[in-house]
């Protein structure tokens, strides 16, 4: 059964796009945020076979708490038989990634273009 995604926050806009549920990401992910955003990544990440990518374009703060929202992300996703990509061009947050070693299991594209036509391995294995 697909069901419409869960509401939105003023951190988080949820749309679907060819197939995906594209999660955008906006301003500060701190662990407020966080907090505001985790029920609704859930939600976006419980059904088998979920299709998700993860947007970070909008942000201009990704602290710690918004790399646990990624990789619970991405365990839920693998967990459940889907797919998760990630889009992310900020510098900072791309030092983050690769510095803690995530970029290798969830790697980032350039653009949800670039991230929708990804190979379907794009969000790694356990």
């Amino acid at each position: 059964m697909q069901r419409e995604p869960a509401a939105e926050s003023p951190y988080l806009r949820v749309r679907r796009e060819r197939g995906y549920t594209v999660l955008e990401f906006a301003g500060e992910i701190d662990i407020s945020a966080a907090a505001e955003i985790a029920p609704l990544l859930d939600a976006a990440t419980e059904e088998p076979g979920a299709r998700v990518v993860i947007d970070l374009g909008g942000i201009e703060f990704f602290d710690c708490s918004g790399l646990r929202l990624l990789y619970r992300a991405r365990g839920r996703v693998l967990d459940r038989g889907g797919d998760l990509r990630l889009v992310c061009t900020h510098r900072l947050t791309l030092r983050v990634l690769r510095v803690t070693g995530l970029s290798r299991l969830l790697p980032p594209s350039p653009s949800l273009e670039t991230a929708l036509s990804r190979p379907r391995a794009a969000s790694g294995s356990r």
